[in-house]
């Protein structure tokens, strides 16, 4: 049990602030296999998991729901498959490791705004609406 906690918190810690661990797994990795694209792509990869769920919190928080993650977990799924019937009709089949690629790169790019956006909401409602 202390396992389950100890690495949930862990995560929340580090989805907090999503450019923290951006940027040490860019350098770090980066120095380590000196190509920084894919440095690059595997900050990408690991920043948006923790996008996913940084920004279902705020989703939740700032519109009193808690369908956050699973409106993500939709939209995802939704983009994911308009690529795969893309890629269906040009190339007469689908690869699905392209897919998935490609639908997780593309939710980094629009977590990425919606932690933008939704922090600044979240910090004018703090500011402007006092408890």
């Amino acid at each position: 049990m202390w396992i389950w906690e100890s690495v949930r918190h862990i995560y929340a810690f580090l989805a907090v602030i999503p450019v923290i661990p951006f940027a040490i797994i860019y350098w770090g990795y980066g120095a380590f296999v000196h190509d920084k694209k894919k440095a690059f792509m595997l900050a990408m990869d690991v920043t948006t998991a923790l996008l996913v769920g940084c920004v279902a919190v705020l989703f939740d928080r700032i519109f009193g729901s808690s369908f956050g993650v699973y409106l993500i977990i939709l939209v995802l799924l939704l983009l994911g498959g308009f690529i795969g019937n893309m890629q269906f009709r040009k190339r007469g089949s689908v690869d699905s490791k392209k897919v998935f690629r490609a639908v997780w790169r593309i939710g980094f790019l629009f977590m990425s705004a919606l932690y933008v956006l939704f922090m600044f909401i979240g910090i004018g409602k703090v500011l402007l609406l006092p408890m």
